[in-house]
């Protein structure tokens, strides 16, 4: 494994981090590791940041050139990540469509799309949301009961999705539907591209503990979506949503490490503060957090050295969200210790810790287990996968 990167890769980080030093905005400098995108003034602000990082060309760096990136290598894409974190600098609010559906365009969409989309989704002009999950349908996606019938030059879509992260600031929608209702389970989908405000749309928030309503209920009536919003094949969609998902897998693995990496150090920080430093009991709980934050980077680094070599993910991504997972309720943990009744307050007064950011954190981590992949099919891909367990 590749634990040293290049005097080139070196030089373009201390160009990102000073850049990132001049231009990330006081209002978003370090609400990084507990910020929410489910207000639409922090959506508004954030889409103007992610057009800042655009125009200085570190949106899609990973994209050829052709399709508006700077064909840079998966290496500085994660420098930048890194550098991100340390500016404590906020996550790209269109990330779903940057990371997971533009490279599944420009494997499989038609010019025409790529000429269409493309462009917006760099500059955040067209948040995408992702309509995958259903009530019946999470672990088991192939079970997705979302129909569409053509009629003429239209599908007609009706059904149900869940969990659909973003969807009521979202103008476009990547969907899985079934289009083949007696094709086994996993063929017979398709891949469409929808229109947030096509008539028949219905969204409705779902309110979490935290007070946010991030993730959505849509509902789909009679939706007429153009046929020339199908990504590949009829009934072909299942292969599209394999690659859709892999991108996502890449993505989080290193996005989960720098959002940990964020809030440790926050924490870090106000163990400091509180005068519990000498804490033998505190500082084995914090020791244990940083070592299992450094486990987290050297696996997204293995996983990125197999990549680098020409090979594809192994199960690092199963590995590093479970592990995450454990470490994000851990850390939530830890720092209600610290901060004690404190930790509690959410707010402004200027007498909150960290903005109040930690009360949402910690009823944020709560669903660590469950969002993104639960730990029990976790569990259950990596006993069967990887060590050749017999199915459940």
């Amino acid at each position: 494994m590749d634990f040293d990167f290049t005097d080139g890769q070196e030089a373009f980080r201390k160009d990102v981090r000073q850049w990132l030093e001049r231009n990330v905005p006081d209002d978003l400098r370090g609400m990084a590791f507990a910020s929410s995108r489910g207000d639409r003034a922090a959506v508004t602000r954030l889409r103007a940041w992610q057009k800042t990082m655009y125009n200085a060309g570190y949106v899609g760096m990973d994209w050829p050139r052709e399709f508006g990136g700077r064909g840079a290598s998966l290496a500085d894409q994660i420098i930048l990540y890194q550098e991100m974190s340390r500016a404590e600098s906020p996550q790209l609010v269109n990330r779903g469509g940057v990371s997971m559906l533009g490279p599944t365009l420009m494997k499989y969409g038609t010019a025409a799309q790529q000429k269409r989309f493309l462009p917006k989704i760099l500059t955040a002009d067209e948040i995408w949301c992702q309509g995958f999950s259903e009530p019946n349908a999470g672990s088991d996606l192939a079970n997705l009961q979302t129909r569409a019938v053509r009629e003429g030059d239209v599908f007609v879509v009706n059904g149900q999705k869940v969990w659909t992260s973003m969807a009521h600031v979202s103008e476009w929608c990547f969907l899985l539907v079934r289009t083949d209702p007696d094709a086994p389970k996993h063929k017979g989908i398709s891949f469409l591209l929808v229109d947030m405000k096509t008539p028949g749309i219905t969204v409705r928030p779902l309110r979490q503990m935290t007070g946010e309503a991030e993730f959505n209920e849509v509902f789909f009536d009679n939706v007429r979506v153009p046929v020339e919003n199908l990504v590949h094949r009829l009934n072909e969609g299942w292969a599209v949503a394999l690659t859709t998902l892999s991108y996502e897998r890449d993505l989080l693995t290193f996005i989960r490490h720098i959002s940990l990496r964020n809030a440790l150090a926050r924490l870090v920080k106000r163990v400091r503060e509180s005068g519990r430093a000498g804490d033998p009991v505190i500082r084995q709980k914090v020791a244990s957090l940083w070592i299992g934050e450094q486990a987290l980077q050297m696996n997204a680094y293995r996983s990125l050295t197999r990549i680098l070599r020409g090979g594809q993910p192994g199960p690092e991504g199963s590995t590093a969200k479970l592990s995450w997972s454990h470490l994000d309720q851990e850390l939530a943990q830890v720092a209600t210790e610290v901060i004690g009744p404190y930790s509690q307050i959410a707010g402004g007064p200027a007498w909150v810790v960290d903005h109040g950011q930690w009360e949402f954190y910690t009823l944020l981590a709560q669903a660590s287990g469950i969002r993104a992949g639960t730990s029990e099919i976790l569990r259950n891909i990596l006993a069967e996968r990887v060590l050749g367990l017999p199915k459940d």
